[in-house]
């Protein structure tokens, strides 16, 4: 069974080398919706400044875009995958088994996941144990003791008293979402963490601890929106008690119309997610198959495009969309992982 594997994958590469590109002219994209403004704008320019075609780019999130990258080798899989979060050890091992062996990561920059309401309500300021607290599935029993109960949570004051007298009601992303996954380890579970005995937890049953701290309730407070980020910005302005959960890009760019919540005292900006002082920011990535580089000539012109300084610099044409830049030894050692097409080892 095996060796039929390593044949198929074989097959597949050679008939991707020997002129089958001709089937598809134009470099397809799918994965992270955070990430898809970004993907879209290099796209865009790469197909104006260059004799190829404008890249397709799919929203799917994620997990969606990882599944889809990691069925196989060959035209009728996808090019490259964006993702809001670094690939899982079972997506690789996924992709290896599906002969998708030489996979190249490219980190092109971070991102902060905020939690934003519409500029006509008041501004929230949170921590992560509020959020903890009013997003997990579990949480601590109100009347004490190191036991855990279903959230009974339903109003903003009865989290922390110096909130909002109103219901809670999140929009955010669905679990195939990379910035679901990130936002539920970085926020909800960094309030899970401090409560001592949970955080204890960690070190006896880690599984048990994860299932505890990141899982997100599905009582109905928590809406899953879709992966649509622009359309949770929307349904904020419609409903004056709703919070959305997004990245930053789509907070910068309906500044207008929404705003983000302070959290641990610090606001999301560009600033302080650039230096790390704001808690819930994430690095964002994509990821290329190796055996498609040459099959479809596109890729190679796209890579560059996508590392060059005016486009993930500092003064680049994405910092203008709101991507925030990584630090310049960051960015040349990944230009030089790119040039070389350096696989990635787990």
């Amino acid at each position: 069974m095996k060796g039929l594997k390593i044949g198929v994958a074989l097959v597949a590469a050679c008939m991707l080398t020997a002129g089958v590109a001709q089937a598809r002219d134009y470099i397809s994209v799918v994965g992270s919706s955070t990430v898809y403004p970004f993907a879209t704008t290099v796209a865009e320019r790469f197909g104006k400044t260059s004799s190829f075609k404008t890249p397709k780019i799919e929203s799917t999130g994620s997990g969606g875009g990882l599944k889809l990258f990691c069925s196989g080798v060959g035209l009728q899989h996808p090019d490259i995958t964006n993702a809001s979060r670094r690939i899982k050890k079972s997506e690789y091992d996924r992709c290896q088994a599906n002969g998708v062996k030489d996979i190249i990561e490219v980190k092109v920059g971070y991102d902060g996941i905020v939690m934003a309401n519409s500029k006509k309500s008041p501004l929230l300021k949170l921590s992560r144990r509020d959020i903890y607290l009013a997003l997990a599935k579990e949480v601590p029993n109100p009347k004490g003791g190191e036991e855990l109960v279903e959230n009974p949570y339903q109003i903003w004051s009865e989290v922390n008293p110096s909130l909002p007298n109103t219901k809670i009601k999140v929009l955010g992303p669905p679990p195939t979402s990379g910035t679901r996954d990130a936002f539920a380890e970085l926020a909800v579970e960094g309030g899970c963490k401090t409560f001592p005995w949970l955080k204890a937890m960690k070190k006896q049953n880690k599984k048990h601890y994860k299932a505890v701290c990141r899982a997100v309730r599905e009582d109905g407070v928590y809406v899953e929106a879709g992966e649509n980020d622009n359309l949770i910005v929307q349904k904020l302005g419609a409903d004056p008690i709703a919070v959305g959960v997004f990245g930053y890009s789509f907070l910068d760019q309906n500044a207008d119309k929404v705003q983000g919540s302070m959290i641990e005292g610090v606001a999301p900006t560009f600033e302080n997610i650039s230096d790390g002082s704001y808690p819930v920011s994430r690095p964002l990535y994509f990821y290329v198959k190796k055996a498609h580089v040459d099959a479809v000539p596109a890729i190679k012109g796209y890579l560059a495009e996508f590392s060059s300084d005016q486009a993930w610099g500092e003064e680049g044409y994405l910092a203008d969309k709101g991507m925030i830049p990584m630090p310049v030894e960051e960015r040349a050692s990944f230009a030089d992982d790119i040039k070389i097409l350096k696989p990635l080892e787990m």
